[in-house]
């Protein structure tokens, strides 16, 4: 078994954001996986993300927290989670 996981997040929250800033719940998320110091990369549908397994663990409890902290009044947060000895550039190397 592995401690390295490969992890993708996409959070729900509702609403989405606010009148100013339509998608502050989201990015609030989004922030708190960027300052995790983990390997992460946006894209259009969720935020993938890599690293041992209990700091990718406690950072996706950490944006979905995040995002009701911003203002959501509730959220689903869908998640995948590989536990593999692979890094993202490896997977996705030969696309890009």
């Amino acid at each position: 078994m592995t401690d390295r996981v490969i992890a993708e997040i996409q959070v729900a929250p509702s609403p989405p954001g606010t009148a100013d800033d339509p998608h502050a719940h989201v990015e609030a998320a989004i922030a708190v996986i960027q300052a995790s110091g983990l390997r992460s990369e946006v894209g259009a549908l969720g935020t993938t993300l890599e690293g041992d397994a209990d700091t990718v663990w406690a950072t996706l409890r950490a944006a979905h927290e995040a995002m009701l902290a911003a203002g959501a009044s509730s959220g689903i947060s869908h998640l995948k989670v590989a536990s593999v000895n692979r890094t993202m550039d490896s997977l996705t190397r030969k696309f890009r």
